[in-house]
């Protein structure tokens, strides 16, 4: 029955823009609101696409700085590698070196020619030794420090404990890396 009672009831007309007004003009503090929106929502769009977009100059500055890091690098690893090469290399000739001094210190007057010429090589392998900046040092009559020397026995000193009062063998650095530490006899 109400259904019904609607059906009667004549619809109301709804709002039609009348033609008499132009289609365009809208109030104006809308429109500038409108301006407004529109704007922003023009800001956001950039902002989120340039927000998506990859930064290619920021990338390939960081891969530029990457790559002169790995340049480094690897003349760092170069020169460290040739270092080792060359303390392996002295190590290995530096019994030679003992045993040239061994020799000149127990060598016979009589024989003045052959102790001449072994004098001549281990000053020739020295100084060979010195323009590759391997340095020879002598620690007689310093504290003991077991970075840089061994002891290889101890016996009583007149300058206190800890005194280094023999060199049994000479110690030898390469720069500031030690090649083999100087083996010593320390005071008790």
């Amino acid at each position: 029955m109400i259904e019904e009672i609607r059906e009667d009831i004549p619809e109301e007309p709804t709002a039609q823009p009348d033609p008499a007004e132009p289609a365009g003009e809208q109030d104006p503090a809308t429109e500038k609101e409108y301006d407004e929106a529109k704007e922003e929502a023009a800001d956001d769009a950039a902002s989120a696409e340039a927000a998506a977009e990859p930064d290619y100059l920021d990338m390939a500055q960081r891969l530029q700085a990457e790559l002169e890091n790995v340049r480094k690098r690897a003349a760092r690893d170069i020169a460290q590698a040739g270092q080792r090469a060359k303390a392996n290399l002295v190590r290995e000739l530096l019994p030679i070196v003992d045993n040239l001094e061994r020799a000149l210190a127990t060598a016979n007057p009589e024989e003045d020619h052959l102790a001449e010429g072994v004098r001549l090589v281990h000053v020739e392998l020295v100084n060979t030794l010195e323009r590759n900046g391997i340095m020879a040092f002598d620690p007689a009559g310093e504290p003991f420090d077991p970075n840089v020397h061994e002891a290889i026995s101890m016996r009583e000193g007149e300058n206190g404990s800890g005194i280094v009062l023999d060199v049994v063998e000479k110690g030898y650095k390469l720069g500031d890396n030690v090649i083999r530490p100087a083996r010593v006899v320390v005071s008790s």
